[in-house]
């Protein structure tokens, strides 16, 4: 495969405002499930490497935490991640999604006058009424005349083969920047912690889900089955309770969906441990954003 003279290989950065669908869009062209998807913005927080290769070709999506003007430290560091991915980017994919009128974030925009090759993905085109999807194209165009736009939906995967085929054929003569076999940047641990903070946004309401973070403290895997030990952070003594919930149930619920959501990705028996700890103010502490790997 190294030999191939014509072989394409490059970063694909996917960005664009929270809840517009970049995680189902990134996992939807790489065929996997790899990033956390809720209907709750800021679910994720890291850049998280889809690679798809072929004997042709090698396609690294980068999806990035949701572009946000940003009121603490972790945020911060999330934007870092967004400005990294664009920094190294072959092609960017603006993500919008059909109702969004104009993008007015200082990220978004240098997106979008970057001379990098870029498309603006309407998503969630399957929502649209009648002439919506049309509507909305031309008012885009109408904005950016030269800019390419493309309207799918993520979702359903309408679309997306074009936009597929267009990213292959943007994608520049390059040898191969990881083996055949790698589906992505990240550890088991990785996915198995945020499995669990999926199950935390979607049982949790209001600002509990953002106050957690998730450490795996051991991943020990045999032939079969995978012992799990992990700790939930949160930042005070109330949300402690509330995570644990009356007699455990609380808990107990959120560790049995984690555990289902790692044995259908591991293909493999899951035994999981979780325990609560108190971090003070961990999202504004640069020592705690250092150790939980959102300063690195």
């Amino acid at each position: 495969m190294d030999e191939q003279k014509d072989f394409k290989a490059g970063y694909i950065s996917i960005i664009g405002k929270p809840n517009v669908g970049k995680s189902t869009l990134m996992n939807a062209l790489v065929g996997e499930r790899l990033s956390i998807i809720t209907n709750k913005a800021q679910t994720t927080r890291h850049r998280i490497f889809g690679i798809l290769t072929s004997t042709e070709f090698q396609m690294i999506y980068s999806d990035t935490p949701g572009v946000i003007e940003t009121s603490y430290k972790l945020q911060e560091s999330m934007m870092t991640f967004v400005k990294s991915s664009l920094e190294d980017a072959d092609i960017i994919l603006i993500v919008v999604e059909l109702g969004e009128k104009n993008v007015e974030m200082p990220i978004l925009k240098h997106a979008l006058e970057s001379s990098t090759p870029t498309i603006l993905v309407i998503n969630k085109i399957d929502q649209g009424v009648g002439s919506q999807v049309l509507d909305k194209t031309t008012h885009w165009n109408s904005l950016y005349p030269t800019l390419e736009i493309l309207p799918v939906s993520a979702i359903t995967s309408k679309n997306t083969d074009q936009l597929f085929e267009r990213i292959l054929e943007l994608l520049p003569v390059h040898p191969p920047y990881f083996p055949q076999d790698t589906l992505t940047d990240k550890t088991e641990r990785f996915f198995a912690s945020e499995m669990l903070r999926e199950q935390i946004f979607l049982y949790y309401k209001q600002e509990i889900p953002y106050s957690c973070e998730v450490v795996i403290e051991s991943f020990k895997e045999s032939e079969n089955i995978i012992h799990v030990s992990s700790l939930i952070y949160v930042e005070r003594k109330s949300q402690k309770g509330i995570v644990i919930g009356k007699g455990g149930q609380s808990l107990k619920e959120v560790g049995t969906a984690a555990r289902k959501e790692m044995e259908a990705f591991f293909a493999k028996q899951v035994h999981l441990e979780i325990f609560v700890k108190i971090e003070k103010d961990w999202r504004k502490n640069d020592k705690s954003l250092d150790r939980f790997g959102y300063l690195n």
